[in-house]
Order: C-alpha cells, then sequence, then structure tokens
C-alpha cells in the first residue's frame, strides 16, 4: 500500500470517526440514531482490521465513506427529517420527505461493488453475467435482510419505531426500498464495473508486504 493511499485512508477513518461523533452529539431521537448507524460502528473497525490482509480498493472505500454520512445525516435527524430530504421535497413535488430513498440507493449502489469485488478477487465465479446476476441477488437479499429487521423493529417497538422505519406512511415503503436498492445495483455496476477493474487490475487492493 502506497504512503499517499495509506494516508488518504487514514484520513478518511479520522473523518468517519468525526462525524460520527457529531452525528450522535444530540439527535433527534437517541434510539433511532443507535440503529441507523449500527452498520458504520460494525463497518469502522471491520476495515481497519482487515485493509492489510484484505483491503478493497481505493474506490470502494471512498464509496463506503458516502455511504456512511448518508446513514449518520440520517440518524441524526431521522430520515424523515433530513433536511436535504425536505429540499428534494419541494424541488421534485413530493408528498413526503424522500431521504430514506437516498439510503435504499445506496443499500444497493455500495454492496454490489463490495460484492462484486469480492467475486472477482476470489474468483468464485468467471463469467461476467452470472456475476451480475448474482451481485443483483445479494443486493436484493441484503435489502430483504433489512426489511426484516424493520419489521422486526416495528413488531418490538410498535408507534416507537415509526422515526427508524421512516415509512412516513406509504404503505409500499417496503416495496420502493427494495426497488431503490435494485436500481443503485444496476447503476454502479454500469457506471463503475470498468473503474474497479481497473483499479483491481493495476493492484489498488493489493495487500501490504
Amino acid at each position: 500500500m502506497s504512503l499517499h493511499r495509506a494516508n488518504w485512508l487514514a484520513s478518511v477513518f479520522g473523518l468517519s470517526l468525526l462525524l460520527l461523533a457529531l452525528s450522535g452529539w444530540r439527535p433527534y431521537d437517541r434510539a433511532t440514531w443507535l440503529m441507523e448507524v449500527i452498520p458504520v460502528i460494525v463497518a469502522l473497525p471491520l476495515l481497519g482490521l482487515t485493509y492489510r490482509r484484505f483491503p478493497l480498493t481505493t474506490l470502494l472505500y471512498g464509496l463506503i465513506f458516502v455511504h456512511a454520512v448518508v446513514l449518520m445525516l440520517g440518524g441524526a435527524y431521522t430520515y424523515a427529517r433530513v433536511p436535504l430530504g425536505f429540499q428534494l421535497q419541494d424541488w421534485l413535488q413530493l408528498e413526503r420527505n424522500p431521504y430514506d430513498k437516498i439510503g435504499h440507493f445506496f443499500q444497493g449502489f455500495v454492496p454490489a461493488l463490495i460484492a462484486r469485488e469480492i467475486l472477482i478477487r476470489g474468483k468464485h465465479v468467471r463469467g461476467a453475467r452470472m456475476r451480475v446476476f448474482l451481485v443483483v441477488c445479494i443486493v436484493l437479499a441484503i435489502s430483504a435482510g433489512y426489511e426484516l429487521i424493520e419489521w422486526g423493529a416495528a413488531l418490538a417497538l410498535g408507534q416507537g419505531a415509526n422515526a427508524f422505519l421512516g415509512t412516513q406512511g406509504d404503505p409500499w415503503d417496503t416495496q420502493s426500498d427494495m426497488f431503490c436498492a435494485l436500481i443503485g445495483a444496476i447503476v454502479a455496476l454500469t457506471a463503475l464495473s470498468k473503474v474497479q477493474d481497473r483499479q483491481l487490475a493495476a493492484g489498488d487492493s493489493a495487500p501490504d508486504c
């Protein structure tokens, strides 16, 4: 790993910790914040522990950071109250704050490239078309699993889970969440597969000696 890349990763890791602390300083609802940022809390130490033995491409580290910011912002305000979402609501003339859909888009966008990189580096699948199919299936499985978690939270917490669910009265929220994840996966594979391939070919994710 080059010194430049190592310094960049250290800076991104430090910034992630700072933003996590800021998002949890005075969140709208503490329990909702915790539920929303648990993926970040789990991912940060996991990425730190694995970056020497199984480092990811720079592309992936950058996208994971962006996804973490989306989650932390949603946790700080709750998804239905994020100011950016209200701006999009006014701009697009929507009936509800759409910020949670941005979160679910990234729930497909980033995991798609993570799954693709693992499949390529592990040589689990050789055919490009089959790899695309499996990546999309993995993304949909992740999305469905998250919806099951939301369902469990709704059963356990009742009305107290409304901020976490972010449904805003939409009876088709689950289906639209999964559709956004699907769109995210397709966009990621279409737009960034070649970039990821170039970084892999250049040894961007080569482990440290």
